[in-house]
């Protein structure tokens, strides 16, 4: 009787070795996997996002106001118009004041009454500062006085308005629906005239424009551009134009762009209250007295 062929016990062995070896490291693998992963949390943080232009903040000392001056001689027979920007970039605020061109007051400097737009004809934008500062008792410390040519690119640069529209001029209607208006647009219904209200609506026509006006930019293009933005316009405006210099600018530029950077809708507009008198307007006096606390609590009051 022929004998059975014995099984070789290396035949079962090497298989089930190869198998515990595999085994092991795939486990071992996994674990050290999950090694890693654990501990990685544990030391790695988070990455901060980048700032935006490296600019995180802006403090009070950053407050400052400017006399804004658009002086349209070729406009609609229209005065110069006047508004008040009361810039708080800590707040990421941006104020606009309209002030009528026919606002008087008794100057006891000159022992007589004073109106605006005839000081500001006479003697220029740097009495009209002063009118404004003895008026509304602040310190204003700027002006920027716009020819057409430098207030076209201005509204060019910030993309024109779509704004609320409320007297009929050519390609518009006088509704208040929502019309967009190119540069052009804006300097002749800012120097528009016949408005109802005389002056003092006028003014407020000039502040709620520009404050729509900015809301409705793109603050990251504004902020990433303002260098040169600013360069332009202050080429454009002259020595004449403004008493702005470039150390000025130097000193707030970094707390403007944060605002345009990280602020929402940061522009609104008021008018000075008052009544009308005649030809004249007369600022309401409980107004004034109230505009420092309320609105310039950074600024220096005179």
């Amino acid at each position: 009787m022929s004998e059975k062929p014995k099984k070789k016990s290396g035949s079962i062995a090497i298989p089930f070795l190869i198998t515990i070896f595999v085994g092991l490291l795939l486990i071992g693998g996994t674990a050290f996997g999950i090694y890693k992963h654990l501990n990685s949390k544990k030391d790695d943080k988070p990455k901060e996002p980048t700032p935006r232009n490296g600019i995180t903040s802006a403090t009070p000392e950053d407050s400052h106001t400017i006399l804004l001056i658009l002086n349209d001689p070729e406009g609609q027979k229209a005065s110069a118009t006047f508004v008040l920007m009361r810039s708080i970039p800590y707040k990421k605020q941006l104020l606009f004041i309209g002030i009528p061109s026919n606002s008087i007051f008794y100057s006891e400097k000159e022992g007589a009454q004073v109106a605006l737009k005839d000081t500001f004809e006479r003697n220029g934008a740097k009495s009209a500062v002063s009118f404004v500062e003895d008026v509304l008792n602040i310190k204003v410390d700027k002006y920027m006085s716009f020819d057409p040519d430098a207030f076209l690119r201005v509204c060019d640069i910030f993309g024109g308005v779509t704004y609320p529209v409320d007297i009929n001029f050519t390609g518009f209607t006088d509704d208040s629906s929502l019309q967009t208006m190119g540069p052009d647009d804006i300097r002749k219904y800012l120097t528009y005239n016949n408005f109802k209200g005389g002056e003092a609506e006028r003014s407020f026509k000039a502040a709620s424009v520009l404050s729509y006006m900015v809301n409705g930019s793109d603050g990251d293009r504004i902020a990433g551009n303002f260098d040169r933005y600013f360069s332009e316009i202050i080429n454009k405006l002259g020595v004449a134009g403004t008493d702005i210099s470039g150390s000025d600018y130097d000193k707030r530029k970094n707390a403007i762009k944060y605002m345009f950077n990280y602020g929402q809708s940061i522009a609104i507009a008021i008018t000075i209250d008052g009544e009308n008198a005649g030809i004249d307007f007369i600022p309401d006096s409980n107004f004034v007295n109230n505009i420092p606390e309320d609105y310039f609590k950074d600024a220096t009051v005179k």
